[in-house]
């Protein structure tokens, strides 16, 4: 029924259902008189676990519908006293009213906000009580949980013929789950000119061998009831470009690389064939996951774990363990326990556990790694390569990045094998959906521009958020806003702890704050879906950077500004600020057209444009020009 947090509370390795680990007062009743023959120093265990269970039913006055399954009555009494030593374990709550308020950075119950100490082992979801476990039950509209695979979806559309659907999941004992998929009727349909007249729409490219056509709904796909049903109840009607392509390619277990563009889905697009292939085969054995997801931020990690969750409410023993730095790690350890099927990491930390064995991930079948850019750059790239040395050979790789420059790129290639490359939209660029400003500021000048931007009822849409470029930078810049404008101004980085992070960012999804200050952490992946407006006032040391920290603006399609303070302190990448901000036909500064170290940076490129068609392959085609362009003699 529950997964106490507690160390001490240990689950049993396998069992049935949920079931309750308290004996009922009836089961003891049993116990007693079959265990007659128990030697002296059972029987008073037997007593005094009696004698807890009473005063549990005394307390509890459970509802009809929270009876759990009894004890077996052919059990060896001696195993069972064993189990009873082990788990000396505190009455399980039984109403909310006796449950405390959690503290910073603690589980918090779906149902109510007191502390979850608790886990649903139906949902998965944190509880406080009893109560509120009967609560959630109940709005999701389930038992226990077991049969929800056997559920007919009668809201379908006629013409989607259902594929083979997981049965008989519930882990124990029962067949493994099937799902095989395979193009819709409709889908197969369309002749290829319509398809390739769709992807050229949608700004769809592929490259690869035998890739599979994209879907247009998410019922062309046949998933299971309950997954279709969660994928309605999370806001997800209809799939976005990246989620169309990628995901039919996923689910046939190919190798894939995606680019698209910041906000576009990629998370739920990775996602669906993560939870499919975990649904595919039972649990296996306590601590030994389907599924691994590495992602380069704690922030990144959690947001997954929490999209992840949206997707398997309601299936059964679908467990994710969220394993991050900075968050204690004796809890971590005990979820790893029961048993996982996809775990959401971060590189350090996981390799911690590896190494404590705590974890084994060879009965890993698909590896995805988010933000692939960042997390194969020196620092994280030996340790992503650690991580999968652990892994078995033979498992599918996903690799997902708003940005991938091409040696990078190279890279991640080795990580694959006969990869299908999706890109959606421009490649590298940022996000069509953000009108970008960029304004000629020298270094005085940005706090005064700042506290401008803050006032034009025009541009100032909060929650805004500032990028700036070093931690202590973040904390002065927000008692400077604060103190001038007297908006509710905050600051986030890396030395903060983990549960102030998770509580700004918690305040900014939920409006909060005003205005808040950041360096990195907040540039890559999250879904700040409410943020109208970006401050890069200092501009990022690369324009990958860019890239994520202006698509933080313009999340699934809604419309967002980016303004950039720019000065020769980036005179570096003054080229490839014109050739990104130009494209969308945004204006540019004079002070940055006129700059001479753009003009120098232009003339390199034009030589070496010019040294590169100097050194064009010779063919039958270019042969005569080739001859007159290097004939010297004069005419």
């Amino acid at each position: 029924m529950f997964m106490p947090r507690a160390l001490k509370v240990k689950r049993p390795a396998q069992v049935s259902g949920p079931v309750l680990n308290k004996k009922s007062k009836v089961s003891q009743e049993e116990r007693k008189d079959e265990g007659s023959s128990a030697t002296p120093v059972q029987k008073e265990e037997v007593s005094e676990g009696t004698k807890t269970q009473d005063e549990t039913i005394k307390a509890s006055g459970e509802s009809a519908c929270l009876t759990e399954s009894p004890v077996l009555k052919d059990e060896d009494p001696s195993a069972s006293s064993d189990t009873e030593e082990e788990e000396e374990e505190e009455p399980v709550k039984s109403f909310k009213k006796s449950q405390r308020w959690p503290e910073p950075g603690e589980p918090v119950c779906v149902m109510c906000g007191r502390y979850g100490e608790y886990i649903c082992d139906s949902t998965d979801n944190d509880v406080c009580s009893l109560e509120c476990k009967a609560k959630h039950l109940f709005k999701m509209g389930m038992g226990t949980g077991a049969d929800v695979f056997n559920r007919k979806d009668t809201i379908g559309d006629e013409r989607t013929q259902p594929q083979q659907s997981a049965v008989d999941t519930d882990g124990v004992g029962g067949s493994e789950a099937v799902y095989a998929y395979k193009d819709d009727l409709f889908i197969s349909g369309l002749t290829e000119e319509q398809v390739q007249r769709i992807k050229q729409e949608l700004g769809i490219e592929t490259q690869g061998s035998e890739v599979k056509r994209p879907i247009l709904e998410f019922e062309h796909c046949g998933f299971p009831a309950t997954l279709n049903g969660n994928l309605k109840k999370a806001g997800y009607a209809a799939p976005t470009p990246v989620q169309m392509q990628m995901v039919p390619v996923g689910l046939t277990g190919r190798d894939v690389i995606v680019s698209a563009d910041t906000g576009s889905g990629k998370t739920v697009a990775f996602l669906l064939p993560v939870v499919v292939r975990a649904l595919e085969k039972p649990a296996p054995s306590a601590g030994s996951p389907v599924a691994l997801i590495l992602t380069p931020t704690r922030e990144l990690a959690i947001q997954i774990e929490r999209q992840a969750k949206e997707l398997v409410i309601g299936v059964p023993n679908m467990r994710t363990a969220l394993l991050v730095g900075g968050m204690p790690l004796p809890q971590q350890l005990h979820r790893l326990k029961s048993s996982i099927k996809v775990i959401i990491a971060t590189p350090g930390r996981l390799i911690e556990i590896l190494k404590q064995k705590a974890v084994q991930l060879d009965m890993v079948k698909v590896v995805v790694v988010d933000e692939v850019d960042t997390m194969l750059k020196m620092g994280f790239q030996q340790q992503v390569l650690e991580v999968l040395e652990h892994v078995p050979e033979e498992h599918q790789t996903l690799l997902a990045s708003a940005t991938i420059p091409t040696g990078t790129e190279e890279l991640a290639a080795r990580l694959v094998r006969d990869p299908v490359r999706i890109a959606i939209g421009e490649k590298n660029q940022p996000c069509a959906n953000v009108r970008q400003i960029v304004l000629w500021l020298e270094e005085p000048s940005k706090k005064k521009k700042l506290f401008e931007i803050l006032n034009d009822s025009k541009l100032y849409q909060p929650p805004v958020v500032v990028f700036v470029d070093c931690k202590l930078g973040a904390d002065l810049l927000c008692e400077a806003v604060a103190k001038v404008t007297g908006l509710n101004t905050v600051a986030i980085h890396s030395d903060k702890t983990q549960w102030q992070r998770n509580r700004i960012l918690r305040g900014l999804l939920e409006g909060d704050f005003e205005v808040v200050i950041s360096t990195g952490v907040l540039g890559r992946g999250l879904d700040l879906a409410n943020v109208k407006l970006v401050v890069n006032f200092d501009m990022p040391n690369t324009m990958d950077e860019y890239v994520h920290q202006v698509g933080r603006a313009g999340r699934l399609g809604h419309r967002g500004t980016a303004i950039t303070f720019l000065n020769n302190t980036h005179k570096r990448m003054f080229l490839e600020v014109v050739k990104r901000v130009k494209a969308t036909g945004s204006s540019l500064p004079p002070q940055l057209l006129n700059s001479p170290y753009l003009h120098e940076q232009q003339k390199r490129e034009r030589k070496k444009a010019k040294q590169e068609s100097d050194n064009t392959l010779v063919t039958k085609n270019n042969l005569i020009d080739i001859i007159r362009k290097h004939d010297r003699r004069k005419k």
